[in-house]
């Protein structure tokens, strides 16, 4: 006679699930009969009133959007604990779905302990993600502006943005500007860039400058230019930001004992677009617990402050490297039936991304040893497999800097080709042993 199957044990008969909406939260618990809340800030403090007044300790909702972030804030000022899930792990069973079943089901998962809840950094951590997000959208869209003014002087056949590397830095900048003013001297727009560009360039720049100036491609320029510079200033308030933020994350900075200066390698030059924060290092520093991450390779501060604004600065989250590098997404996701095994495929966050751009740049490096191993794997596996690779490592060396404290020190790119080539020949004596051969050295 078969046995009856084992119920599943109700762990936290008070659990409540969340369907977010923009316009209405539908609420559950445990499965029961469901409650209809609207969205605005009225409604959602009733919702939680509701909570509280049924003894629910614990609540889980999908994050939709951006819709369940203000739910978020409330619950968790209101010390109730909120388990966020990916959609994709919470399907309900085929039929007909409705908001009111979502609830119930993702209220009856979470009462039997199934759900297993997603990373949402402290409220400090998600302010500074807030600032830097909004920074890298207005950086997106004065490109855009910069892409129009390159488009005028096609217009108008001046090609000076195909002779200077950038169009928007000073020397391409006086040049456009001297343009509105209405000087069309080639040669005098050309004496207003710098003396290293005019030192090769200069015959190339004036004849780059010689243009047709109509009217209509003159004005699109001023309109593009205002658009440029208005976007600049509101990168330049986002930092103001940022800084604040930073500055209350780090915390204050120590008194130096006297009689001693303060030491250390030079920071990284940064790049265009960089934040204009003048002590960024030092309070990158403290916020890390002291860990220069800029030592690590192709990090510098402008890239550590993007990935921390989304991991946040505690990764003890993540019990080991493989953890945190899977949630990165940089990690190969596997699946298994029965005899079958295959990879699947694993979403890769804005985290796990900024880790991909860094590692790119190991490519264009003739110093760093990873860069002999991106360019051994890129020969065999091709560059986005070699990229991935080499982003998994230095997000490992993120992790272990962040947690154990590692002492990276870079041992250059050509004692890891003389590594290689030592394990190589080894590698080929033991397959001449095994094959009755000895190596002989040409």
């Amino acid at each position: 006679m078969n046995a009856k199957p084992t119920p599943l044990t109700v762990l936290s008969p008070h659990a409540a699930g969340v369907d977010v909406g923009s316009e209405k939260m539908h609420v559950s618990i445990a499965g029961g009969e469901p409650r209809v809340f609207e969205t605005f800030t009225v409604g959602l403090g009733r919702l939680r009133d509701w909570l509280k007044e049924n003894g629910v300790r614990t609540v889980a909702m999908e994050a939709t959007g951006v819709y369940w972030l203000p739910l978020y804030q409330i619950l968790e000022e209101a010390s109730l604990e909120v388990v966020v899930v990916n959609g994709r792990h919470v399907k309900n069973l085929p039929g007909r779905k409705t908001d009111m079943q979502d609830c119930q089901w993702l209220a009856t998962l979470h009462a039997h302990g199934l759900l297993r809840g997603g990373f949402v950094p402290p409220a400090a951590i998600r302010r500074l993600r807030d600032y830097q997000r909004l920074r890298q959208d207005h950086l997106s869209m004065g490109g855009a502006h910069i892409q129009h003014m390159q488009k005028a002087l096609e217009r108008m056949n001046v090609k000076v943005h195909d002779v200077l590397s950038q169009l928007t830095g000073a020397s391409g900048l006086r040049v456009v500007q001297a343009i509105l003013k209405g000087e069309r001297d080639p040669e005098k727009l050309a004496d207003l860039c710098d003396g290293q560009v005019l030192v090769k360039k200069r015959e190339r720049l004036i004849e780059s400058l010689r243009g047709t100036w109509e009217a209509e491609h003159l004005f699109a320029l001023r309109q593009a230019v205002a658009g440029w510079e208005f976007y600049q200033q509101q990168v330049v308030e986002c930092d103001g930001e940022i800084r604040r933020e930073l500055g209350q994350l780090a915390g204050p900075e120590p008194e130096k004992p006297p009689g001693k200066s303060e030491t250390g390698k030079p920071a990284k030059v940064l790049k265009h677009n960089a934040p204009q924060i003048p002590d960024l290092k030092r309070m990158l520093m403290r916020a890390c617990g002291g860990q220069d991450l800029s030592v690590l390779p192709t990090l510098t501060d402008y890239t550590v402050l993007q990935i921390i604004s989304e991991t946040g600065t505690d990764l003890s989250r993540w019990p080991t490297a493989k953890q945190f590098v899977a949630w990165l997404g940089l990690a190969p996701g596997s699946r298994q039936s029965g005899k079958r095994k295959k990879a699947e495929h694993v979403g890769m966050g804005r985290a796990g991304r900024l880790f991909c751009v860094v590692a790119r740049a190991l490519g264009r490096s003739k110093y760093l040893a990873l860069t002999g191993f991106y360019r051994r794997l890129r020969a065999i596996r091709g560059g986005q497999v070699a990229v991935v690779a080499c982003a998994r490592k230095v997000a490992i060396l993120f992790y272990l800097t962040m947690t154990k404290g590692l002492k990276y020190v870079e041992e250059g790119l050509a004692k890891y080709e003389e590594r290689f080539r030592e394990q190589h020949l080894r590698r080929l004596e033991k397959s001449a042993q095994k094959m009755g051969f000895k190596l002989v050295a040409a």
